[in-house]
């Protein structure tokens, strides 16, 4: 089995585009030193993932995936759905998870298991479009690594909407809504941008969103 896990997390990796493999490791960046991360090639990366979620590193791959849109290689590998895999456990690889828990943020870092708030408040337009308005010139920076859009689909905004930087913004954030359809929470785009280089504003209106 272990052997298994092994190839098979190689094969996704090595599947992934060289920007997808970039924004994964990113994404670890939550459970995994990036002083580790950043020099780690494909081979490397899965020998980290493999020692530290022993039995699990197809799970994290699989949520991280999701993130990235690969529902294609999440169904060609056979890797396991998220909503197949019991909450409780599908982070928990080892009896002591002290270390795993360290940063309880959403689904934009895997492995971590958020303590999701009673009501959940999901994000409206004019939410997106307040965002929007305080976003600044690296959007696609953030639509990359801390949503994990398409650099083809920012694209494709930005000559849709020309010369217009607030609906670049804009239209980047509706697209992660509907990506995460019932996800789109405020507390997961907090988290998805709490480690971007952002004006701290953004984080305290998120956060005032919250106690709405």
């Amino acid at each position: 089995m272990a052997r298994d896990e092994r190839v098979t997390l190689l094969e996704v990796h090595l599947a992934l585009t060289d920007e997808q493999f970039h924004s994964l490791k990113f994404l670890l960046e939550g459970q995994i030193p990036a002083g580790l991360l950043h020099p780690a090639s494909r081979p490397e990366l899965c020998r980290i993932l493999l020692q530290r979620f022993p039995g699990n590193s197809l799970h994290v791959t699989a949520r991280i995936l999701r993130q990235l849109g690969r529902l294609d290689l999440i169904q060609s590998f056979q890797l396991p759905q998220e909503e197949q895999i019991p909450e409780e456990t599908l982070w928990e690889p080892s009896g002591d998870t002290s270390k795993d828990r360290g940063d309880p943020t959403s689904g934009c870092h895997p492995g971590a298991i958020p303590a999701p708030p009673a009501n959940p408040r999901r994000l409206t337009e004019k939410d997106l479009m307040q965002i929007a308005q305080r976003l600044g010139k690296e959007w696609q920076e953030v639509g990359i690594l801390h949503l994990g859009l398409e650099r083809s689909r920012l694209e494709q905004i930005q000559e849709e909407n020309p010369g217009n930087p607030v609906l670049w913004n804009f239209e980047m954030l509706r697209e992660w809504r509907r990506r995460e359809r019932q996800e789109a929470t405020v507390s997961r785009l907090r988290s998805c941008l709490e480690h971007a280089r952002l004006d701290p504003g953004i984080l305290d209106f998120l956060q005032s969103l919250q106690g709405d």
